[in-house]
């Protein structure tokens, strides 16, 4: 599992509870003691990286001396809620993005709006599609550090084979339906050969819709934050839409219930060969290629539903927040913004295979090398994240489950969504 996928895993399969912030005031600023740093994961190329090549260089600019310490994805909510109620967190937290809404609730993390607005304007305008995934009610909580976004990855020689142009890929939604539609492959009435596959594990299966669901002009919740929209005709034909490349006689999809998802990229459908399109973490998309070659592999630019703009699930996925009650707030932000700068941030990504937070990052050489990477990293510009809102996992677990009653035929699009609506507005309201 790449460290991307193990940052949506991690950060969304559970609420964080946190207990409340104790001690009360600022705590004085030090400059004694190291800076403590924990970061999710246990990638040894992130390690090495951070290690061998990031925190030395650091230090030999600031002085700073940084004590770092990798935590798995599946610890780094219950440690740290006994290092926050033993008064034992690190100054720096490294965390997924789903995470930033609950530890502010909480009164656990620092508002670092008045770091950010001291950068120089043409900083902030080259992170300006990333500042956002870490910010809650307009403040900056968590800066990221890697960015994401699901496209849709095809075969051009499936596309070939099949008698179509893979310099011309279907620009909307419904043209991917019927795209996929002539790539499936069937014996009888089973499909031997997805046309396209799409996640329907939990987290999966919500991001699939989330992207659907923004490419059709809908949304989770309302502006406010007050209030579950899910049941908008909107929602109901992009549910519609998702449910039919499962169900029905122009099903294109037979991956349902599979966990292909979190595999890795040598086990992904569009690599093996089970499927000629794939709605999928495109960061991945050297990995992808590297391991399938001959796939001639490539990526379609957001797709919209006709009469509405495409948008594609992404943006921020993992950052970097500062303990509220940290000694060296400083220079825990001196880090930050290391981590942050243009040569620092991009090696970061490439090593984690990941997409870079800076959009001058599309002039590097880890971009520039690979045409359908740059595609990519473009296409992060109409990237769309999921509600930076209390509560916010416990609710997509609860649209998760309505999801998957819908992709399994037993409840339709309507009554799931109608259920969904329901309970996502019981958690807003209980997060009041």
């Amino acid at each position: 599992m790449t460290l991307l996928r193990k940052a949506l895993a991690g950060t969304l399969a559970g609420c964080l509870s946190l207990v409340s912030a104790c001690g009360s005031g600022e705590p004085e600023q030090t400059d004694s003691g190291p800076l403590v740093v924990w970061f999710p994961g246990n990638s040894e190329t992130e390690m090495k990286l951070l290690k061998e090549t990031v925190i030395p260089a650091f230090k030999q600019q600031t002085g700073t001396d940084v004590q770092v310490t990798f935590v798995d994805w599946a610890e780094i909510s219950p440690k740290l809620n006994a290092a926050f109620a033993a008064g034992t967190a690190p100054d720096i937290i490294g965390h997924g993005v789903a995470a930033t809404a609950d530890l502010v609730h909480n009164d656990r993390i620092e508002d670092m709006t008045p770091y950010v607005e001291k950068l120089p304007a043409a900083d902030r305008e080259d992170l300006a599609a990333a500042l956002p995934g870490g910010q809650v009610k307009g403040k900056q909580y968590n800066m990221p550090v890697i960015m994401t976004i699901r496209l849709i990855v095809y075969s051009g020689a499936d596309f070939k084979a099949a008698g179509l142009n893979p310099d011309q890929p279907p620009q909307t939604w419904e043209a991917v339906k019927t795209t996929a539609e002539q790539l499936t492959k069937r014996d009888g009435g089973k499909i031997t050969h997805a046309g396209l596959a799409v996640p329907s594990n939990p987290i999966g299966a919500q991001q699939a819709f989330g992207t659907l669901l923004w490419s059709s002009g809908g949304e989770y919740i309302n502006a406010e934050g007050t209030k579950a929209t899910l049941n908008s005709p909107e929602a109901v034909k992009a549910l519609q839409f998702y449910t039919s490349l499962f169900q029905g006689p122009t099903a294109v999809d037979n991956t349902l219930g599979g966990t292909w998802s979190n595999s890795p990229p040598a086990q992904q459908p569009i690599v093996t060969g089970g499927a000629s399109m794939q709605l999928s973490n495109s960061g991945d998309i050297t990995k992808y290629q590297k391991a399938a070659p001959d796939r001639d592999l490539r990526v379609v630019m957001p797709p919209a539903f006709q009469g509405s703009k495409g948008r594609a699930f992404g943006g921020a996925a993992n950052g970097l927040m500062i303990n509220k009650d940290s000694k060296h707030k400083d220079r825990a932000w001196d880090f930050i913004k290391y981590m942050t700068t243009g040569e620092t941030s991009v090696k970061y990504a490439e090593t984690v295979g990941s997409l870079p937070i800076r959009a001058s990052a599309a002039k590097s050489a880890y971009v520039t090398s690979n045409p359908e990477l740059l595609k990519t990293v473009k296409a992060l510009a109409v990237t769309h994240a999921n509600p930076n809102v209390p509560g916010w996992v416990q609710m997509r677990d609860a649209i998760g489950k309505q999801l998957e009653q819908a992709l399994h035929g037993k409840i339709s699009a309507a009554d799931a969504l109608k259920q969904a609506a329901t309970e996502v507005d019981k958690i807003i309201a209980a997060n009041q």
